[in-house]
């Protein structure tokens, strides 16, 4: 390919590295229907990241206001995660792949969990795992230059006061549908 970024073949240590040590990153996905809108969501925190292996990687998906990424994995599976340096040498490393739900209630969770260190364990609505197919890189040459300062505890504050009965309400009433009106939660719809 023409281009300035590089191909790697796998998340070596290194690009690990990389990936774990950016307290940000962004997360793409498009349902099938060319009218229907395409989702891009911030995510951070530290510890809901995880490098799974040379060519898998998860986050921890917790309770928010919109269910597009789980609704679009679901319909299709597509999705990318983006990581963007803001602060040393520039650069931007994006993995392409297919994404799975991994629900609170699946076996698999158990597994998986310990692997995050974030320890807030309510409001978590599920994990989701990424096969990635193509890790590459560019120069982000023109990603600016940020201090991070320190992750927001607001979402841990605000779930922490509530119970499962909030959350099982929530997910029916917000987060059941994507804005497109694809299936979203309870964690049982295909």
């Amino acid at each position: 390919m023409v281009g300035m970024g590089k191909l790697y073949d796998e998340i070596d240590d290194r690009l690990a590295a990389f990936l774990l040590d950016q307290p940000v990153f962004f997360v793409g996905t498009a349902p099938l229907d060319a009218a229907g809108h395409i989702n891009v969501s911030p995510k951070g925190m530290a510890g809901t990241f995880a490098v799974l292996g040379p060519r898998r990687v998860g986050y921890l998906d917790y309770t928010g206001s919109g269910a597009e990424t789980i609704s679009h994995i679901r319909e299709n599976g597509r999705i990318v995660v983006m990581f963007c340096a803001f602060d040393g040498p520039p650069k931007i490393v994006r993995l392409h792949g297919t994404g799975r739900v991994v629900p609170l209630d699946d076996a698999e969770f158990g597994e998986l969990r310990p692997l995050f260190s974030k320890p807030r364990e309510i409001g978590q609505r599920s994990i989701i795992v990424v096969e990635v197919d193509r890790v590459s890189d560019s120069c982000g040459y023109s990603v600016p230059l940020m201090d991070f300062r320190a992750d927001r505890d607001i979402l841990d504050r605000s779930q922490e006061r509530r119970d499962q009965e909030y959350f099982d309400g929530y997910w029916r009433d917000k987060n059941s549908a994507s804005i497109d009106g694809l299936p979203a939660l309870p964690a049982q719809l295909p």
